[in-house]
């Protein structure tokens, strides 16, 4: 069986190493992989939040994820380092109707079995000496980040190590169990995944209405070093209903963001952007004007037309979708993966998977 996955972002790359561990023949398209939506991303990998309150089935998919990672990532790192660190997230809050919602979310956490400790001011100052007051905050221990660009450099050489095949090459077309690549070349397939986010549809072939429609939504991230670090562990900073997400790397790096802007395929880091980014931080870290510039960058989530991720067979025979993920791509790549293995093996997904199908957009 030999499965062609359009897309080398985390998803993409994901799917092809799980579909290989299970004996499928991958070959990933894609002109840059690894430089896109999951390159930009922090990584965060929170416990849950409040917006998944009656959010049941991404709820579940999020927590079938969560429970996934450390033996997603043990089995990864029989090939090369992913980057993952189970230390804790931190969530605090800067006014009192940030911490009503925290309560919230403590609350949330608490019934679905995670361990979960509310900080006092003085606790959260203890354990963070870095922030600027807040009222308080929750601490998720088990909890905390990974680091995309070293997780898709993993997952790159676990998929050739498989005997899998990454392509540098962009698909224009997608014909009778064929795509054609920009270079004039055709690759045949049996099984086709479409994991190239908001990029999908700049491939022809399909049929109006047969693909569910991936939209760009941009956002801009800041990295900065510190040495020491500032933070000791992710961090997200709630305050008049806006949040930011700050996650240290162990090499001093601190990754702050993020924007969203519904821009098309602009994709350029802008002044605007990141000045916000780092008035917003500096509200938060008293210290990071004197933290050194590392890089900004911006990158285009993939959002689906209900904004929910869509994993699995497409109207289209033999051709299957993962992408629409929006902001949890990092977070839900594990369960994705897993459920995409599944369908392509002929094996019963993961049941936290089955709501997500393309098919849900067919009249």
């Amino acid at each position: 069986m030999n499965t062609v996955v359009v897309g080398g972002g985390v998803i993409g790359l994901a799917t092809a190493w799980r579909a290989a561990r299970r004996g499928v023949t991958v070959t990933v398209i894609d002109p840059a992989p690894a430089t896109k939506a999951s390159h930009v991303s922090a990584g965060m990998l929170p416990p849950g939040h409040e917006q998944l309150i009656g959010q049941e089935d991404l709820l579940r998919l999020c927590m079938t994820s969560r429970d996934l990672y450390p033996s997603f990532v043990a089995e990864l790192e029989e090939f090369a380092p992913a980057g993952f660190r189970r230390d804790g997230v931190l969530d605090v809050a800067f006014d009192e109707d940030s911490m009503r919602s925290l309560e919230r979310q403590r609350d949330l956490q608490e019934s679905l079995g995670i361990r979960t400790r509310r900080l006092s001011p003085e606790e959260c100052d203890a354990f963070q000496p870095g922030l600027a007051p807040v009222v308080g905050g929750l601490l998720s221990p088990d909890d905390g980040s990974i680091d995309p660009r070293v997780l898709n450099a993993a997952l790159i050489t676990a998929v050739e190590a498989l005997g899998g095949t990454v392509v540098r090459r962009s698909v224009v077309r997608v014909g009778d169990h064929t795509v054609t690549l920009d270079d004039g070349d055709a690759v045949a397939f049996d099984r086709l995944v479409l994991a190239a986010g908001c990029w999908t549809h700049h491939i022809g072939g399909f049929p109006d209405g047969a693909v569910p429609e991936i939209r760009p939504v941009k956002g801009q991230v800041l990295r900065l070093h510190a040495d020491p670090a500032l933070l000791k562990v992710t961090t997200r900073a709630f305050a008049k209903g806006s949040s930011l997400y700050l996650v240290p790397r162990p090499d001093g790096e601190l990754v702050i963001g993020s924007t969203y802007e519904e821009r098309g395929y602009d994709e350029v880091a802008t002044a605007e952007g990141i000045s916000a980014l780092i008035a917003r931080a500096a509200k938060v870290i008293p210290g990071v004007g004197s933290l050194r510039f590392g890089e900004i960058s911006a990158g285009l989530r993939p959002g689906s037309p209900d904004d929910l991720p869509v994993i699995g067979p497409t109207a289209v025979p033999d051709v299957y979708m993962a992408s629409g993920h929006f902001r949890m791509g990092v977070q839900l790549a594990p369960v994705t993966a897993e459920g995409m293995a599944a369908y392509l093996t002929d094996t019963a997904p993961h049941a936290s998977v089955v709501p997500f199908t393309p098919l849900r957009f067919s009249s």
